[in-house]
């Protein structure tokens, strides 16, 4: 018996874990479906992809996407102390403050939410008006700014674009090198940053290799959670509240799996609906993503990384390719004029980027990808089965909504100006993954056979729809979501701080102690 059960170890539940342990007389159990994040890939930035489709991943794929091509898409979920922040990119963005405050959430708006961002920041350029120190998760500028990343920023500049030095300040549009989740060229995972401190607390317990398979209600209350570790039927109770953080695909499967979710959905299946919520599950949003991939003989990009020299460099000095996060640099664009905020996101990798990050480089190479940052279609997820270990049916809809595909053509429009600047030619002299030419139908018809996940899903248990303001479940006592599902709309950035402040500011809404109060600067803009 606990007082909380916290069903995932990702970016949310090593925050939730954490802080909810800081109080001595409150029993919390984190419990995780993968194993403790003891592999030396996860720690070593550069080898993150190596994760891929290994013990470490739940490796989902989603279903024909029926509006680009019937393609099924990779979709990477961390499944390991940590979660995805134990193989993701690295990348620090909150997104934009407009974000926040066109949710229309009492507590959600940006300034209200900042100070959770600075809370659990420690970045390394120290406290500011828009940053903190001090907080658990490091921020670190990238150590290893390869040349080819240099070199896209210089034709970014070429091709008209401003730079910025700080994505997280005053403004957001504009080119320059991303701050990671790093500490000493170390990946800084949320288990690194928030769950390793913690676990000599005698009133945390963290349960490994628990795949949970349902909560348990009673009348109208979550009692706790049952699943299966190996060939052992486990159960963990919870006195005050069950909090499900297992990510946007598989806490709206855990709800469904429970009798709550789209009665039409789950009656068919067997399951008994303890609350009839259309919403579970609806609303899935992501950035789609578009690479141009170039070859070259250039002997910059991260394959060398794996030499001995640059492996004597990471052991002794911690700098070098091995600290790469992968997207070292990027920018925010607005594709037409007029828009409040940019709605196009960059990134570049010193390497071949092909297949999703499944293929495997054969070659040196260069690749530099745009995501649609504010996408208007909607996708779900879905039970496949009433078998708890079967994976949930995902689809993200990638563009349903024709303005989507619109903007991701300009961004691979803008994507090909920047790739033919001066600064970019000795890394562009041979092309891999290219549209035919600049004409609208070759665009299009590179964007739908070529799409692929940011790995951002967000929005599948939504404020207002499936929890209210303070993320507790409509229809259940004692049961909460915490984490990129609650998302109303997907930020304009990468997902995983988002996700951890969102997390801080729970764990303050659970202990019922006052809100931080709420910043002045208008950030992100």
């Amino acid at each position: 018996m606990y007082d909380y059960v916290i069903v995932g170890a990702g970016s949310a539940g090593c925050v939730l874990a954490a802080r909810l342990s800081e109080d001595p007389d409150v029993r919390v159990c984190l419990v995780e479906a993968g194993p403790a994040d003891s592999s030396p890939n996860i720690h070593v930035p550069a080898a993150g992809s190596r994760l891929f489709r290994t013990q470490l991943d739940w490796d989902y794929d989603s279903h024909l996407e029926p509006f680009c091509r019937d393609r099924r898409v990779y979709l990477p979920r961390g499944r390991v102390l940590g979660g995805t922040s134990s193989l993701n990119g690295m990348i620090y963005i909150r997104g934009n403050a407009r974000d926040y405050d066109s949710w229309g959430q009492p507590g959600w708006s940006f300034d209200e939410l900042l100070p959770y961002f600075r809370r659990s920041e420690d970045n390394e350029r120290g406290a500011s008006e828009f940053h903190g120190a001090g907080g658990p998760l490091a921020v670190s500028e990238n150590r290893s700014r390869n040349p080819m990343s240099d070199a896209f920023l210089k034709a970014a500049g070429q091709g008209g674009f401003p730079a910025n030095d700080d994505f997280n300040g005053a403004a957001q549009d504009g080119f320059g090198y991303y701050q990671v989740t790093q500490r000493d060229g170390m990946r800084c995972s949320s288990a690194t940053a928030f769950l390793h401190p913690a676990l000599e607390r005698p009133n945390l317990t963290v349960e490994t290799n628990v795949h949970v398979h349902r909560v348990t209600v009673a009348g109208n209350r979550a009692t706790g959670v049952t699943g299966r570790r190996l060939d052992e039927d486990v159960e963990f109770r919870a006195e005050r509240e069950v909090i499900l953080a297992a990510g946007a695909y598989n806490s709206p499967q855990l709800l469904m799996l429970s009798g709550i979710g789209p009665a039409d959905q789950l009656a068919p299946l067997g399951i008994p609906v303890l609350v009839d919520q259309p919403f579970v599950g609806q609303d899935l949003q992501d950035h789609p993503q578009c690479w141009l991939v170039h070859g070259h003989s250039e002997p910059v990009s991260l394959l060398v990384a794996g030499e001995e020299r640059h492996q004597r460099e990471f052991r002794d000095r911690r700098t070098g390719p091995l600290t790469s996060n992968g997207p070292e640099a990027g920018g925010f664009v607005r594709s037409r004029d007029g828009l409040p905020a940019p709605d196009l996101q960059y990134v570049c990798l010193p390497v071949m980027f092909t297949d999703g990050g499944l293929g495997f480089p054969t070659g040196h190479g260069f690749s530099f990808a745009s995501y649609v940052l504010q996408p208007r279609s909607r996708g779900s997820v879905r039970l496949a089965s009433d078998d708890p270990t079967a994976k949930p049916r995902i689809t993200h809809n990638y563009y349903a909504d024709e303005a989507d595909l619109r903007t991701a053509v300009e961004g691979v429009r803008i994507g090909l100006e920047i790739s033919r600047q001066k600064a970019l030619k000795p890394y562009t002299e041979r092309a891999v993954s290219v549209p035919a030419s600049d004409s609208d139908a070759d665009l299009r018809d590179f964007v739908l056979r070529n799409t692929q996940s940011s790995y951002h899903p967000t929005g599948s248990c939504a404020m207002g729809r499936v929890t209210d303001a303070e993320l507790r479940v409509l229809g259940v006592d004692g049961l909460r979501v915490v984490d990129a599902s609650v998302l109303p709309t997907i930020v304009s950035g990468n997902t995983n701080a988002p996700t951890i402040a969102i997390a801080e500011k729970a764990a303050d809404l659970i202990r019922g102690v006052a809100p931080l109060p709420p910043a002045t600067a208008a950030a992100g803009g």
